[in-house]
């Protein structure tokens, strides 16, 4: 019997082409989180920066996909049928079936796209960027949108005083197309799943417990959890060592880079990492969540967006990104901005 080859493609290149974000417009400041939490304004900010963040008022993920989606087509001249995929990142998407991602697709125009959900939490966005690099590398796509998107008021406890401060919503995209030469390093990723790490950010309880808990509506609503001194102690000790392997799998120093763009958990990681690096002083840190909380899934791309649109960082620069949270996982990789 004669076996045939299976044909493959040629491997090209990647580049972002542009960014697009949505953000809710109502904005909450610490005083109104307080009014549910024993904590104050100063407590807030010396322990994350945060001072104001954003919360979706009759918006859902999908649609604040579209929205960030179809603003960053429009900056990169891409028309909605020409998106070969549709990739979605988030953790808070209350509906398993349509994929957020599909619903995002069909507002934006893109009806003909492939499109599917991922998950990673905080690192969602930065694993669905490799995924996307890979597609149009291998020539499985062309034109490729990756958004981060959270409604993150969703899944928290406006009650609990270790998250309810925290967290935002919004959504941020991306679209990628083939280039002439790399435009997105390899990707560094990877999970710490040691002792306790798993119960670090997580769920309480499943909705499958929810469920047999039948008409009582006392029963508690599956809120995420997170015990926040071990992931910060985590997060300073772990990520400056996978930056530097991003930097290093991109062939990139520390002196070449323009900007880092971590994904905005809190502050004191984003300022502890930055220190740890020892980056040029001319070297911009996004620090956005201190205006927009963190957004989980969506808060790399915001983060890009807002230093694009602002002139922080001009087209070309070179910047590191990275990912992290629940799991505890993490993405990491050097790109080169539209």
């Amino acid at each position: 019997m004669k076996v045939s080859a299976i044909r493959s493609r040629t491997r090209g290149h990647a580049r972002i082409l542009s960014f697009g974000a949505h953000r809710p417009n109502r904005i909450v400041g610490n005083e109104e989180i307080c009014g549910n939490i024993d904590s104050s304004d100063e407590w807030i900010r010396t322990r994350s920066g945060i001072r104001t963040r954003r919360f979706a008022d009759g918006e859902n993920v999908p649609e604040m996909a579209a929205r960030a989606g179809s603003k960053a087509l429009s900056a990169a001249g891409v028309r909605p049928d020409e998106v070969s995929c549709v990739v979605l990142a988030s953790m808070s998407y209350l509906y398993q079936a349509p994929p957020a991602a599909a619903v995002c697709a069909s507002q934006m125009g893109a009806t003909t796209a492939g499109a599917f959900d991922t998950g990673a939490a905080c690192a969602g966005f930065s694993h669905a960027l490799a995924l996307a690099n890979n597609m149009i590398s291998v020539g499985d796509a062309k034109y490729v949108v990756v958004v981060g998107a959270e409604k993150m008021t969703d899944i928290v406890d406006p009650h609990d005083r270790s998250t309810a401060f925290i967290f935002g919503d919004g959504a941020g995209a991306a679209v990628l197309g083939p280039a002439p030469e790399p435009g997105i390093g390899p990707v560094v990723w990877g999970t710490d799943t040691s002792a306790g790490s798993l119960d670090a950010i997580r769920q309480s309880r499943s909705f499958a417990e929810l469920r047999a808990s039948g008409t009582n509506e006392s029963a508690p609503w599956p809120y995420l959890e997170m015990q926040g001194p071990k992931v910060f102690r985590w997060a300073i000790g772990s990520l400056a060592g996978v930056a530097r392997r991003a930097m290093s799998a991109a062939g990139v120093s520390i002196a070449d880079l323009d900007a880092f763009i971590p994904h905005q958990a809190n502050a004191r990681i984003i300022d502890a990492v930055a220190d740890q690096l020892s980056l040029r002083p001319d070297t911009v840190v996004a620090r956005t969540v201190c205006d927009e909380g963190n957004t989980s899934a969506a808060s790399i791309p915001m983060a890009a967006e807002h230093l694009i649109g602002t002139g922080r960082i001009q087209p070309g620069a070179l910047c590191l990104t990275m990912g992290f949270g629940s799991g505890l996982g993490y993405s990491a990789q050097v790109v080169r901005m539209p």
